[in-house]
């Protein structure tokens, strides 16, 4: 079992050790927490491959001392010949393709996001753009040891893969998954993350990078063209937040879902019991979840196309109309559409008291699997997630799509910072709610609140059935309650990747620092 890790000044952690220790690193040589987070962005999309990509999205909460958080959105938006009707003569009317160029059309946003946030860092504590790369640039050149997570994913997903053009070409051995613990050697990439330590971040969209790309994508047969890399900026936003009875939670606006995960802690804090891990916690926390999906399948998009503003959604008459539909005894009627997605959360505190919350995704397990061989990318398909059907998530140029990802942090009354995250699609809200809601709500020690058994409602990571999900680490008595209730239960092994990989750092008002990784994922957590 991992142990909550303690420090008195530095915090990472991440889904994958090599990741952590890039950041750490880079924290113990006395950068910040900013900087700390793009070196093990850049680390984590060269040993993490699966789950994210500098093709793919990326998300920032950064909180200041003294100062309110600020986030950074780095999604970028549909090409400008993206349309209904451009797909419809490709042979697409009623759905959009998952795999493939056609499903590579949203340009691929996280590298700015990384070049803003350092943009917003100190400046006088500025580490060379280079050295935050050299440890991603080294272990693409030299290679990482395949994770199993990575080979099992490999061995669920390749047969919607192979037959992308150049994709077993990069990640499989003769056609076959490399095995756990074999050397994955990323040359080109590795050459790419160099380039971009030398040429500067915006050489990716305006520069050597960006014509290499958008050549490639276009002669592939994606919409996306080099003019669409061009007018691509991240942007800082001021955080959606809700007040509850513990402190201020904040996530992303929209396209991402964190209104919902928001709507969860605000609809829980409202019906909670003192108990934590028994019927009264799970099934109350997962009604709560179908009121904000509910919402959030009706409602979220582009935000320039949403009907009613996202704080409407999170508002306090809001949240108590959703509070006064849920039974105490009696589970709601399910399923509603699922959200799919693979991503990587971290967090990181620096000895500024400075605390990140960053997400990083291509969308599904491997993206569109489009690889561009020149340079190693490997391309999200996040733009699969439009509708072609009018609503707030229709197809249109220049537009972003809904977006799963959703890092979040809270400011706690007593003056603790918690940055908190993990991946996995549908089920990010479901597990920030539980690993916040044992720890804020109910005082569980931190690392316990993420090694705890955890459930998931509805569908994720492919999977076909719409049921809630409890790993079977959960007492039998309660699963049996939830039954008895109305709930459709399935159970699903222990320590379950399904429920995400999660994880968590704590600055407290003292200087003292807490980090938690999660025994689903690869990662360590690291104070110091």
């Amino acid at each position: 079992m991992f142990e909550t890790a303690l420090g008195t000044s530095i915090a990472f952690t991440a889904p994958h050790r090599l990741a952590t220790k890039a950041g750490f690193d880079i924290l113990e040589a006395g950068g910040t927490a900013v900087e700390a987070m793009v070196a093990a962005a850049a680390q984590i999309a060269v040993v993490y491959p699966h789950m994210n990509s500098i093709g793919g999205d990326g998300f920032w909460l950064i909180k200041k001392m003294d100062q309110s958080p600020v986030a950074i959105s780095a999604c970028g938006p549909a090409a400008q010949q993206a349309t209904p009707e451009w797909y419809k003569k490709n042979g697409y009317e009623s759905f959009l393709p998952t795999r493939g160029p056609l499903a590579a059309l949203t340009v691929p946003g996280t590298i700015s996001g990384w070049k803003l946030a350092l943009a917003l860092d100190n400046p006088k504590r500025a580490v060379p753009l280079n050295e935050l790369l050299s440890a991603a640039v080294e272990r693409a050149k030299n290679g990482v040891a395949v994770t199993k997570n990575q080979h099992e994913t490999l061995a669920s997903k390749k047969q919607e893969l192979v037959s992308v053009s150049g994709f077993k070409d990069f990640y499989l051995d003769k056609g076959h998954e490399p095995e756990v613990g074999s050397k994955l050697l990323q040359t080109k990439l590795g050459e790419t993350l160099e380039h971009l330590g030398r040429a500067g971040l915006d050489d990716f969209y305006t520069g050597e990078m960006g014509k290499i790309h958008g050549e490639f994508l276009s002669n592939a047969g994606s919409p996306l063209k080099l003019s669409d890399f061009e007018r691509f900026k991240a942007e800082w936003q001021q955080p959606l937040s809700i007040s509850t009875s513990v402190g201020q939670i904040f996530n992303l606006r929209p396209p991402t879902q964190g209104m919902s995960s928001l709507a969860i802690l605000g609809i829980y804090d409202r019906i909670k019991k003192d108990n934590c891990d028994d019927f009264d916690f799970v099934h109350r926390l997962v009604e709560a979840t179908k009121q904000a999906f509910i919402t959030r399948n009706l409602e979220l998009g582009d935000p320039a196309n949403m009907r009613v503003s996202a704080e409407r959604l999170i508002s306090d008459s809001y949240l108590d109309n959703c509070a006064s539909k849920i039974s105490d005894n009696r589970a709601m009627d399910w399923p509603e559409v699922a959200k799919k997605g693979d991503t990587i959360w971290m967090g990181a505190v620096d000895d500024e008291g400075t605390v990140v919350s960053f997400i990083q995704s291509i969308f599904w397990e491997f993206g569109s699997g489009v690889i561009c061989p020149e340079t190693g990318v490997l391309f999200q398909n996040r733009g699969a997630g439009f509708s072609l059907s009018p609503g707030p998530n229709c197809l249109a140029p220049g537009r972003k799509p809904f977006h799963t990802l959703n890092p979040a942090m809270a400011i706690m009354n007593d003056g603790r910072i918690v940055s908190y995250g993990t991946m996995g699609g549908e089920g990010q809200p479901q597990t920030q709610a539980a690993i916040f809601s044992r720890y804020a709500f109910h005082g569980v020690d931190l690392q316990r609140s993420i090694s705890a058994p955890r459930w998931l409602l509805g569908k994720t990571w492919g999977d076909d059935t719409t049921s809630l999900k409890l790993e079977r680490s959960f007492d039998f008595d309660l699963v049996q309650k939830l039954s008895s209730a109305g709930h459709d239960t399935e159970l699903v092994s222990a320590n379950n990747s399904l429920m995400g990989h999660a994880g968590a750092v704590v600055s407290h008002p003292d200087g003292r620092v807490e980090a938690a990784s999660d025994a689903r994922s690869d990662g360590i957590a690291l104070a110091g």
